[in-house]
């Protein structure tokens, strides 16, 4: 429990203020934690897969960048992605300013979530295309030796010698579904615009970590951020935001509150923060060694579905349920392969 001690202390920092602002806006103390709680777990269900990916960066970095990671880090989650950020989103929407918005946002809730919604499109093709590239990149590691779906797995890995191949597939995968998708050709463009934007900021952050590879990592650019501070750091930022973009306005259909949700899913971002610490502190992806090929395939599936969801809504449940079902076959898988390594050994 050592790990979870300041996620507990959040949670109920959390819960005490969410009841006080129930009680302060009418809506009621234990409705209001109660709305808090059930973001939390929400969060927590939807980000699952987030952690264990999360954990195979985290343990290549120094001890130190885990604390900035589970401290500074938090709060660039909470306040910058799940408060700032679509706070920024409504604000280029709409032309008006962050205070506008802001006031917006605590006096006319339902407003604020349509602009809100309205930008649904370029926020899950941003966000979706930016996940694909995470996992594409893990289905084409030619560096990868151990193989979940066995020789399918094998040679898809041997893909990976051909350059960038994983950006390619995605920009294919982009203008395939912004092309088939029935949307207005005004959401399509948007589409095509922020698919591409995220497929930037994926090599973007890729280069930053090729600038302190070696001889020894080679070209694994994305590896060498892993094994950086202040790249990994940016790398993993980056990757929770990508995870956030569908729960925040998946949020908004549990309650408009905009702090309540703040709240919640602060909660929850505690808790996947200090699962992935745990993770790396307990050696557990050493371990359970198809733990990380599970969270990137629901990573992938998170992608499309992020993907197909800005023309067909799938419930956050559903999205929920998918990523923690990939965890636990790949446990299972995992638990499997250690007993014939063990009845090998002997």
């Amino acid at each position: 429990m050592k790990d979870f001690r300041l996620s507990i202390v959040v949670t109920l920092a959390c819960l005490a203020v969410a009841g006080y602002w129930g009680a302060q806006s009418g809506q009621g103390a234990v409705p209001a934690i109660f709305l808090a709680f059930i973001l939390g777990v929400m969060e927590v269900s939807l980000s699952f897969d987030n952690a264990v990916v999360n954990a195979s960066v985290l343990k290549d970095m120094e001890e130190k960048w885990q604390r900035i990671f589970l401290t500074i880090g938090i709060l660039i989650a909470v306040f910058g992605m799940r408060l700032l950020f679509p706070i920024l989103i409504v604000t280029v929407a709409t032309g008006l300013g962050m205070g506008e918005v802001a006031t917006m946002a605590l006096d006319r809730p339902e407003e604020y979530a349509r602009h809100l919604q309205e930008s649904h499109v370029g926020i899950a093709a941003f966000g979706g295309v930016f996940l694909m590239l995470v996992f594409l990149s893990f289905l084409f590691d030619e560096s990868k030796e151990l193989h979940w779906l066995g020789t399918i797995e094998e040679r898809l890995s041997r893909l990976g010698k051909l350059g960038s191949i994983e950006v390619m597939a995605a920009l294919l995968i982009l203008f395939v579904l912004q092309y088939v998708l029935p949307l207005e050709p005004l959401e399509r463009l948007t589409m095509l615009v922020a698919g591409v934007g995220g497929v930037i900021l994926y090599i973007a952050v890729s280069s930053v970590g090729s600038l302190f590879e070696n001889d020894e990592d080679g070209n694994a650019a994305v590896t060498a951020a892993k094994r950086n501070g202040v790249a990994g750091f940016l790398y993993l930022e980056i990757l929770d935001a990508s995870f956030s973009f569908d729960g925040v306005i998946g949020a908004f259909a549990i309650t408009r509150d905009v702090i309540i949700i703040m709240l919640g899913l602060a909660i929850g971002a505690m808790f996947v923060r200090s699962l992935t610490v745990h993770l790396v502190r307990k050696g557990t992806l050493d371990e359970y060694v198809y733990l990380e090929h599970g969270a990137h395939y629901a990573i992938g599936v998170l992608a499309g579905i992020m993907l197909a969801g800005i023309v067909y809504h799938v419930s956050e449940v559903v999205t929920g349920l998918i990523g923690i079902g990939f965890i636990l076959l790949a446990l299972v898988s995992s638990v499997r392969h250690r007993a014939k390594t063990l009845i090998a050994e002997n």
